[in-house]
């Protein structure tokens, strides 16, 4: 007979122990996991990543390299579930609140992006997570999403396949026609002369992986809310946001923020969250069944439509999924925490200023990131005269930097200076920059 959570919590004393031994998982694995290493220094951050030291990484943001914190939670769960694969994920399913693993997940998260536990629903990614939303929403025929012309792929798909099938329908909007000069009044005044009498939904995304920019979420956010007309719902995609900067996701003001945690976090390949208050998980209709909402479950036991308002985990797709690789995010954030989030954005805030500083120097560069670090993150998007982008990262790879282009319909060459990089090798990134535009 299947135990589900609360038939397993309501199980007599004797019973549940029984089921509990040997001892609970979350105990068992971390015994077999090392101590987070001291990460005090940026040198010995570096050391957790077994990166090719042939190359200088400057596209690390595109999916992470496991740390070695990471790298040992996931062996950890991969040798406890090969050894005995039913009781672990049994239990690490479906124990108490205490030992229940994806609880343990979403409580680190939340520590991080702040709220609550209950604020985090886990999904394998960005895209997924922007689907999740979109598609839940309770447009009707009439309503409006706006987006802008600047959003990725991911984004602009989500809306346009709910609106399609919602009867609703999309508008993209420019925030700007360059994105280096761009301002936080220009692009607030941009947005609300953008918002029509249909509009219901607003999508943005906050570091844009094309230019490099990075929206002010906080202060569009405000404009939002205090513009006259019927409330908004504001979606943010905000995966290069998260890890990269000091922000409390939490305190931004939007209504749902998706993002993938295995780009700046160093989460495990295949994870990413979304995040929103219980109000605005009420509003979602869920898409795919859930496997941590025992509340549906219960409901499809007794053959009728769950009782309780929509949250989090109902949101959150169900399946079997990478339990080793879901449940080790827990330590990506635990070294996040332990970096210090101000820290990072410092360190990363550095690189990018002194990576621009460098290419702003060469004449033949034509920056599209905005100099000052309020507006920017980790990406630096620029062209070099003469050159395609694809040409230009080409020719940084022949020199054994890893660059890349961002895969827009305009695209141009990006560097990315993060943790796993140096200012000498920022500095040689640049004068690379110097010998290829000749």
């Amino acid at each position: 007979m299947a135990m589900t959570r609360r038939g397993f919590l309501a199980a007599p004393p004797a019973l549940a122990a029984m089921a509990l031994m040997p001892s609970p998982l979350l105990a068992a694995v971390a015994a077999q996991t090392p101590a987070l290493p001291d990460l005090s220094d940026w040198e010995a951050v570096r050391a957790q990543f077994t990166l090719d030291p042939a190359y200088m990484h400057f596209a690390s943001f595109f999916i992470a390299s496991h740390p070695a914190p990471v790298r040992d939670a996931i062996e950890g769960y991969r040798r406890a579930i090969d050894a005995n694969p039913f009781l672990v994920i049994e239990r690490g399913l479906f124990e108490d609140e205490a030992h229940n693993v994806p609880l343990q997940v979403q409580t680190e998260i939340a520590d991080y992006l702040g709220g609550r536990a209950a604020d985090v629903c886990l999904t394998p990614n960005t895209t997924t997570g922007l689907a999740l939303v979109y598609h839940g929403l309770p447009l009707t025929p009439g309503d409006e999403v706006l987006c802008t012309t600047h959003d990725h792929y991911s984004h602009h798909e989500s809306i346009r396949l709910a609106t399609e099938r919602a009867g609703a329908s999309m508008r993209k909007i420019p925030l700007f026609t360059d994105a280096a000069t761009a301002s936080t009044d220009s692009l607030v005044d941009a947005l609300l002369a953008g918002i029509g009498p249909k509009t219901r939904v607003v999508g943005l995304t906050w570091v844009h992986s094309a230019s490099g920019i990075r929206l002010p979420i906080r202060e569009l956010a405000a404009a939002l809310r205090a513009r006259r007309g019927p409330p908004l719902l504001l979606v943010v995609d905000g995966v290069h946001g998260l890890g990269s900067t000091d922000e409390t996701v939490a305190e931004l003001g939007c209504d749902y923020f998706c993002a993938g945690t295995h780009k700046w976090m160093f989460a495990p390949r295949g994870t990413g969250l979304v995040w929103a208050n219980a109000e605005n998980w009420a509003r979602l209709s869920p898409t795919v069944p859930s496997f941590s909402d025992f509340d549906q479950y219960d409901a499809w036991e007794k053959g009728t439509a769950p009782a309780s308002p929509t949250n989090a985990n109902r949101v959150s797709p169900g399946g079997f999924v990478a339990y080793d690789h879901q449940w080790a995010t827990a330590a990506a954030f635990r070294m996040h925490r332990q970096m210090g989030r101000a820290r990072v954005a410092a360190r990363i805030r550095a690189l990018n200023d002194q990576c621009k500083a460098g290419l702003a120097e060469n004449r033949k560069v034509k920056l599209h990131t905005p100099m000052p670090g309020e507006l920017s993150a980790g990406l630096v998007a620029f062209e070099v005269e003469g050159l395609s982008p694809a040409q230009v990262v080409k020719q940084l790879l022949a020199r054994n930097i890893i660059a890349s282009t961002s895969p827009y319909a305009v695209t141009y060459a990006r560097l990315a200076p993060s943790l796993v990089n140096t200012p000498e090798q920022v500095e040689r990134a640049v004068r690379a920059v110097r010998e290829v535009s000749g």
